[in-house]
């Protein structure tokens, strides 16, 4: 039976075969592990800024949708504009700010007040509000990754804040500071870098939207309730690119790995091949035999890969617990078919070399 021989010949070679699976399992685990960490910083990025409670986002001209990549380039006097809207209940302007103290954090310069009244507020998990000009907010997730507490002293900027209390995440950023102080410390007096408005009732945000465009004709207007599906690799330039590269790279080490695997599985078993031949063996069933060990080191190799992905996952969130990391059912289906075709690409030139020996040549080969 050719299933028999399929499964012989994998486990005469062992320390082949592991290293065989162990590049396939990589292969795997790369295109899981580097897709579920984009996709899952732009999701929980894009939540996290719903989370906010808007129902408008206005944004310099050519503006990312990505606010990290805002500067602060719109004066602050334009909320005074915007709240003179009809149906405009409240306006929170938001200076962006990029820090790596510990890793690289957006820091959102905040109002307390005005943005109180566009969220409804943080809802706080240890201390209070900010009361001066030196304290900071922090989320839950940011302070356990940065051992803070309420009381402590911070350092973000080259400047000490005082950490006033810590929030359930979800409401845009991780770190809040006063806008004036953030200002002060950016160079950006009266700037802002996003403005967030809440309408009167959420049917009203397209009429606010058709306001905004008279007046503000350039500028970015997005309504929040579409900004999920905004999130996404296309809109980020490059991201796709290196997405791309990263599987491409994946699918290399797989197909070289097993192309290598293969062809010297090949050279070994020349005799072999010759007494399958003399004893009417035909060129379909070498090929099948080849193409099916192959197969078999992948699918193992996928079964590994997935195992890794999680294991990595889990590694990597206890380390960077701000991370988000989205391994999906779509993707892990797909790296598998990346796998299996590139494991079978790999072995068809070895299994086509392997169908052409000839029988006599084969037996005399030493």
């Amino acid at each position: 039976m050719i299933q028999q021989l399929i499964v012989n010949n994998v486990r005469r070679r062992p320390v082949r075969t592991v290293v065989s699976v162990i590049a396939v399992g990589v292969e795997v685990a790369l295109v899981i592990l580097i897709v579920g960490l984009t996709s899952g910083l732009l999701q929980e990025t894009a939540k996290r800024i719903e989370g906010i409670g808007a129902d408008i986002m206005l944004q310099p001209p050519s503006s990312s949708v990505f606010l990290a990549f805002s500067g602060a380039p719109m004066p602050i006097k334009i909320g005074d504009k915007l709240r003179e809207m009809k149906y405009v209940q409240a306006v929170a302007p938001v200076l962006l700010q990029f820090s790596s103290s510990g890793g690289v954090d957006v820091i959102y310069g905040i109002d307390p007040q005005s943005f109180r009244d566009v969220s409804g507020g943080f809802v706080f998990l240890e201390g209070h509000d900010m009361a001066g000009p030196d304290d900071i907010l922090m989320d839950d997730w940011a302070a356990k990754a940065k051992n803070a507490k309420v009381g402590g002293t911070f350092r973000l900027l080259d400047h000490d804040f005082h950490v006033a209390g810590i929030v359930e995440h979800g409401k845009g950023a991780r770190l809040f500071v006063s806008i004036g102080t953030l200002q002060d410390l950016s160079g950006s007096r009266d700037k802002a870098s996003v403005f967030f408005l809440k309408c009167t009732r959420s049917d009203h945000t397209q009429a606010v939207i058709d306001q905004m465009r008279q007046i503000f004709p350039r500028y970015e207007i997005r309504p929040l309730k579409d900004f999920l599906s905004l999130m996404s690799s296309t809109n980020l330039p490059g991201l796709d690119i290196f997405i791309e590269s990263m599987i491409a790279l994946a699918v290399s080490i797989g197909f070289l790995v097993i192309l290598l695997s293969m062809y010297t599985t090949v050279i070994e078993r020349t005799r072999d091949i010759g007494i399958l031949k003399s004893i009417g063996a035909s060129k379909g069933y070498i090929i099948r035999a080849l193409l099916g060990e192959s197969a078999l080191i992948c699918a193992i190799g996928i079964v590994v890969g997935i195992a890794m992905s999680y294991v990595a996952r889990a590694f990597f969130l206890s380390a960077f617990p701000t991370l988000s990391i989205l391994i999906t059912v779509d993707w892990i289906v797909r790296s598998s078919v990346i796998a299996i075709v590139g494991g079978l690409l790999g072995a068809s030139y070895p299994a086509w070399l392997a169908s052409r020996k000839d029988a006599i040549e084969a037996l005399s080969y030493d």
